[in-house]
């Protein structure tokens, strides 16, 4: 007798109900050693556009962004024709058949489900002519937009983080899981419902458009840091920056506050010059790089910062600071071993330059490594061609996956997509 729609559902809800066992966030993500500088040879080339979310689950690895057309690594190789999203197998780096999404809009978080369930959100609308709004799950197997799964948020997604049972999601969105939830919401991974536990007033943009721009959480759902371009959570002042206390009760805005990222920043030219964080693979610290100007030692603009997660109150101050000298950082992966930043920086070590090198400067172009305990560039210096930057960069047990925009790595070709192994 074939199984009944309903039965057919509750199995697949059930599936995404387990823990996400099988794919991992960069934050719990420990690694001994810095990994290679030399990528692995089997990454799929993604050929035009850009690669801007990355996530891991089982061998499979996804890519999402705003791309068409992906080729996998060798010679000979057809041209496949991809919309913003598809997946490869890590082993090999075979491209998907079976997973084909056509996704109207563009990428610009992707998280794990179990299984082989992810989750994607963006400023798509509809995947394989289902209307999903931005946020959806979808099965790599079959192709299928989950039907069971329903958060309806209205508008642009840009952040977004599973943890347990809870999908936590930042963007420009007013509506989420059937509540109002402006920029901030958590919602139910198996139903989409928004969480009646997690409800805050995130408001008084520094400039443009109210939202929420990436968000960090540790490895225990514990803590959570936002960035974007408000300045004031639950009417507390909140400059660009906030720390959120969750736990198994109601979630509680903490009185942790800085007001470092305060300064202007070029403020004609960003909303908000907060870019990447993360936390360690412990939770005890969390990194925040920037874009934003060449401003010196005054401001934390073109930086990446370490912060303590256990501190409180108010004036809080970072553990160290590394600054570009006028370059931007985009993203950031915290391994344990190292800190990995990216994007179109010429250089690290350089608080004394203008868009030039000053003393003590030194090269890392695109992509670098940073010493966790005193804030300096480690030796690690693969390069890459800047363009406008490093998107993602994501830590697998593997090694460390980096997205982009351009076609060099590691000194070889790898078309906006490539993984440096483990060491």
């Amino acid at each position: 007798m074939r199984p009944t729609i309903a039965r057919l559902t509750a199995v697949a809800l059930a599936a995404l109900a387990v823990p996400a066992a099988a794919g991992t966030a960069a934050a719990d993500i420990a690694q001994p050693k810095v990994v290679s500088a030399n990528p692995v040879n089997n990454t799929p080339h993604v050929l035009d556009g850009t690669v801007r979310a990355i996530t891991v689950v089982g061998n499979w690895v996804v890519v999402g962004g705003n791309f068409d057309e992906v080729r996998e690594a060798g010679s000979g190789k057809k041209t496949l024709k991809r919309h913003n999203l598809f997946a490869y197998d890590m082993r090999n780096g075979k491209i998907s058949t079976a997973f084909v999404p056509k996704v109207n809009g563009t990428v610009h978080a992707l998280q794990p489900g179990s299984g082989d369930w992810i989750y994607a959100a963006g400023t798509f609308t509809s995947v394989n002519g289902v209307k999903t709004g931005t946020v959806t799950a979808l099965k790599i197997s079959t192709n299928k937009v989950h039907g069971g799964f329903k958060p309806n948020v209205n508008y642009r997604v840009n952040t977004m983080v599973v943890r347990g049972s809870r999908l936590y999601i930042g963007g420009s969105f007013t509506k989420a899981g059937g509540k109002t939830r402006t920029a901030l919401a958590r919602v139910d991974r198996l139903t989409g419902v928004a969480d009646a536990g997690f409800n805050f007033t995130v408001t008084d943009p520094r400039a443009g458009d109210l939202k929420v721009y990436r968000m960090a959480v540790d490895p225990t759902d514990t803590r959570m840091v936002i960035n974007g371009t408000f300045t004031r959570v639950n009417g507390q002042r909140r400059v660009q920056i906030a720390m959120i206390n969750l736990g198994k009760g109601t979630a509680k805005l903490s009185t942790w506050a800085t007001e470092r990222y305060a300064t202007p920043c070029n403020l004609a030219a960003f909303d908000t010059y907060m870019r990447g964080m993360d936390f360690s693979p412990d939770g005890k610290y969390f990194v925040v790089v920037t874009t934003g100007g060449p401003y010196g030692q005054s401001q934390l603009c073109d930086s990446a910062a370490r912060w303590e997660s256990t501190r409180t109150g108010s004036g809080q101050k970072p553990t160290w600071v590394n600054w570009t000298g006028g370059d931007t950082l985009l993203s950031t992966s915290v391994t344990g071993s190292a800190v990995y930043v990216g994007g179109h920086q010429r250089w690290l070590n350089n608080p004394y330059g203008h868009d030039s090198a000053g003393p003590g400067a030194v090269s890392r172009p695109g992509i670098a490594a940073i010493d966790p305990k005193t804030g300096k560039a480690l030796a690690w210096n693969p390069t890459r061609t800047l363009g406008h930057g490093v998107e993602t960069l994501v830590a697998h047990p593997k090694g460390l996956l980096v997205g982009s925009d351009t076609d060099q790595l590691g000194h070889e070709y790898h078309g906006r997509l490539g993984m440096f192994p483990a060491g």
